[in-house]
């Protein structure tokens, strides 16, 4: 063969391995870029979540707030200053007389007493969680339910 030729030959190579290079480096730059891109969506995504757990707890925590401001007024309101207990009582009752008499006023008089002022207790089967413990319970189940998603 000729040295012009192989020459020529050599030259046509090295252009072609020059092309794929080129060629190959672009891929490259837009995979990175294409990587770049995925990991933004990615950071964006968590951010969304957790932001999302957030505003749930927020949520939780007004319903709350609020259930609590609604149970504070219907007691303020059931326990508006009651009178005495002297004050339910007829005179005959203050008044020295027979203790048989006396009993028989004196259940009249509770059976008198409007319903809107009498009081219920109930007792709770669970303690009440604190606030605290409430948020944590729920970011705890929200990170539990994301770290399934995952895998």
């Amino acid at each position: 063969m000729s040295t012009s030729k192989e020459l020529e030959e050599l030259q046509n190579k090295r252009t072609e391995l020059d092309k794929e290079s080129r060629s190959l480096k672009e891929e490259q730059k837009n995979l990175e870029e294409r990587m770049k891109i995925m990991e933004e969506k990615i950071a964006i995504q968590e951010l969304k979540n957790t932001n999302k757990a957030t505003r749930e707890a927020i949520s939780t925590l007004e319903s709350k707030i609020n259930e609590l401001e609604q149970k504070l007024t219907d007691l303020a309101g059931a326990h508006e200053t009651p009178k005495p207990a002297e004050e339910y009582q007829p005179e005959a009752v203050l008044t020295s007389e027979p203790a048989a008499e006396t009993t028989t006023e004196t259940a009249e008089t509770t059976s008198e007493v409007p319903d809107e002022e009498a009081v219920t207790v109930t007792a709770l089967e669970e303690p009440m969680m604190t606030e605290q413990e409430e948020i944590d319970r729920n970011v705890k189940k929200q990170y539990e339910k994301k770290k399934r998603k995952f895998f």
